[in-house]
């Protein structure tokens, strides 16, 4: 897929950050989007901003769903087909995510669980759902949205990342896995894993939203939000860029930010140090050096 004009893609997650950026880059590219998010004002606006800027025949649209209820995907799937007409989607990026469920300790099991929902089973019942309007376009291509979290199960020292690190690992391995399968029984559809480091998105925000209950947001989370947002070494835009430069390329693989292909560089050279942080940084200095 080495251009998206004319193509029809699907971005799960696209209420804000790099979902929201990843529409609005193919559809200014000339491909038709149809883009869902739990937020229905976000999704709203990002379908406004990406019509604003599409090129000539792209066409945008946007719906509410929560990917973790695989109800709510099939219903999609059915928006999206008489949305857009025909038979087939060329892309579908399964983006979206939330954190939460730090400590498998001290967090509700009910936190625990919702984020493991929406970042695995979300992928999961979007790949069954589109899996066969992939294989309908003659050329399709997956895309699951991991993170540096996918092998590297940790935010650091104090700070645990137990359901959110759990349900990247399992997109990691889902994606890896699907690569001979696909290879074997559906050669026309080829898959990509995506991993993440630090990208100025809203993702604290969006988290405490997905577990709140509609309770208003604390001024803490508020500012939390805002410092991990403006304070990333990678900008949303510039992310969703280099995802889609790794889809016209053919790459299986994409690491997303110099922190994402260091720390990948590091586990991998030295996996028995990957949680002796002090070893590990000394690996990244000697990087640096």
């Amino acid at each position: 897929m080495d251009s998206f004009s004319g193509k029809l893609a699907v971005v799960t997650g696209g209420g804000s950050g790099i979902g929201r950026e990843l529409v609005r880059q193919l559809a200014a590219q000339g491909c038709s989007v149809a883009t869902c998010d739990i937020n229905a004002s976000g999704v709203s606006e990002t379908a406004d901003l990406a019509r604003a800027g599409a090129a000539s025949g792209a066409k945008v649209s946007g719906h509410v769903c929560d990917v973790s209820d695989e109800a709510q995907v099939l219903r999609f799937r059915g928006e999206v087909l008489a949305e857009h007409g025909g038979d087939h989607v060329d892309l579908v990026v399964s983006n979206a995510g939330i954190g939460g469920g730090n400590s498998f300790v001290n967090d509700s099991r009910q936190q625990w669980e919702r984020t493991f929902a929406i970042d695995w089973w979300g992928v999961y019942y979007c790949a069954r759902a589109f899996l066969p309007l992939l294989i309908a376009s003659g050329d399709g291509v997956l895309v699951n949205t991991s993170s540096v979290n996918g092998f590297w199960a940790t935010l650091g020292p104090d700070m645990p990342s137990t359901a959110y690190s759990a349900a990247k690992f399992a997109v990691k391995g889902f994606t890896e896995a699907l690569i001979e399968d696909l290879r074997t029984n559906a050669p026309q559809v080829r898959v990509a894993v995506v991993m993440p480091g630090h990208v100025g998105t809203d993702i604290v925000a969006n988290s405490f939203r997905a577990h709140a209950d509609g309770a208003p947001m604390p001024e803490q989370w508020v500012k939390a939000n805002a410092d991990f947002r403006d304070k990333a070494p990678l900008s949303a835009a510039d992310a969703a860029a280099i995802i889609l430069d790794g889809v016209r390329t053919g790459s299986w693989r994409i690491l997303v930010g110099e922190d994402a292909r260091t720390l990948d560089k590091l586990v991998r050279e030295a996996p028995e140090a990957a949680y002796d942080y002090e070893a590990l940084g000394k690996g990244a200095a000697g990087q640096d050096g």
